[in-house]
């Protein structure tokens, strides 16, 4: 994964351990004082919530305890690899799009991250600057052109 991408699952992880977790026990603590729990939807819910902060520490730390950070502005050529920074066009549409190539973890489409392991990385992996790509998605094939191979 990107260092960005590391920052930000850190970041979350100690949030959900430093504030959530405690905010959750206190509240389970406060449902309890009010008698019946088989009866206290409010018990229910901040146990369930407890649940799934839990859960959620349990994945970011394994996924932190596994991750190879990968410093982008170190690396460099013309060749797409991880971490590179692609302006495509569709030869279809003449539509400009520009992507970076993430750890799966931390794509977010709508933020221009796309996972290593989509079809659009996997196909532009190993291309370089003026090489078309044929990408099969599951909304159907799409022609790009690579205008530039960047690493920020």
């Amino acid at each position: 994964m990107t260092a960005a991408g590391y920052a930000k699952i850190d970041a979350e992880n100690k949030h959900l351990k430093t504030s959530d977790r405690p905010a959750v026990i206190k509240a389970i603590s406060e449902a309890r004082a009010h008698g019946d729990r088989s009866e206290n939807a409010e018990y229910h819910a901040a146990k369930e919530k407890q649940s799934f902060i839990e859960g959620r520490i349990l994945e970011l730390d394994d996924m932190i305890s596994r991750a190879q950070v990968i410093n982008v502005g170190t690396l460099s050529g013309d060749t797409i690899k991880f971490g590179a920074t692609v302006t495509l066009i569709d030869e279809d549409t003449e539509v400009e799009s520009r992507y970076q190539i993430v750890g799966d973890c931390e794509a977010e489409v709508k933020a221009g991250k796309i996972s290593v392991s989509s079809p659009i990385s996997r196909a532009l992996i190993g291309k370089e600057v003026g090489d078309s790509v044929d990408v099969n998605t599951p909304g159907g094939g799409r022609s790009y052109e690579v205008l530039k191979v960047e690493f920020i």
